[in-house]
């Protein structure tokens, strides 16, 4: 690995790495290592929100973690084949039920998904989205933390990124925090998802590696 690598992951192997552990794990998932990828299938109205707009308050969404004291950023390849309305998977990080952030493709209709990301502070989420026409797609997600702050970027090809939001967390800068990948449906169950790899480098405390 390179000096930097906190996590490489590449589902390989049978066996996940013994870095990752599961909050909330999904009754059905295996690694696939003929097509090396993480395969899952979601359970019965599983979410993550806080408040905002619903009302209501979820934390059961499936979530495939390893805790990190360092800056870093954490990168996915990840295809959904949703099922119910807001079928969502992919990168996450969570320093507590009241502050973490999750980026996805969240279907809506057989024509419209919305890629965005979920910022939750205090208690309470936000989402910031934009329309895309497809709902089968190959995605690339990457999520860097630098202190409190936080970079979130997504691409097509895992070459170009393109940046979806820039937000604070409402931590200390030295916090030990999870990161990994997630899936939920909060409305259906038994959405398919299928993870490529899930990669976490180390950053210095300096803003522009996020772009880098």
């Amino acid at each position: 690995m390179d000096k930097r690598s906190i996590l490489e992951e590449k589902f390989e192997s049978e066996q996940l790495n013994s870095l990752l552990e599961w909050r909330c794990e999904p009754k059905n998932w295996f690694v696939d290592p003929t097509s090396s990828q993480l395969v899952l299938q979601t359970d019965q109205e599983t979410d993550y929100w806080q408040k905002t707009h619903y009302g209501f308050e979820a934390d059961n969404g499936h979530f495939l973690y390893t805790n990190i004291d360092k800056n870093f950023r954490m990168t996915t390849k990840v295809k959904t084949f949703p099922k119910s309305k807001y079928d969502q998977a992919g990168l996450m990080i969570r320093f507590s039920k009241d502050v973490w952030v999750k980026t996805s493709l969240e279907y809506i209709t057989n024509t419209l998904s919305k890629l965005g990301t979920v910022v939750t502070n205090h208690g309470y989420s936000d989402w910031s989205t934009q329309i895309m026409e497809s709902k089968e797609i190959d995605l690339y997600f990457r999520i860097s933390r630098i202190a409190h702050n936080c970079y979130v970027d997504f691409s097509f090809d895992g070459e170009e990124w393109m940046q979806i939001r820039l937000a604070h967390l409402d931590i200390p800068c030295d916090s030990t925090i999870s990161a990994g990948l997630f899936a939920c449906s909060p409305k259906g169950k038994d959405q398919t998802v299928r993870f490529d790899f899930l990669t976490i480098e180390e950053l210095s405390s300096d803003p522009n590696e996020a772009y880098l």
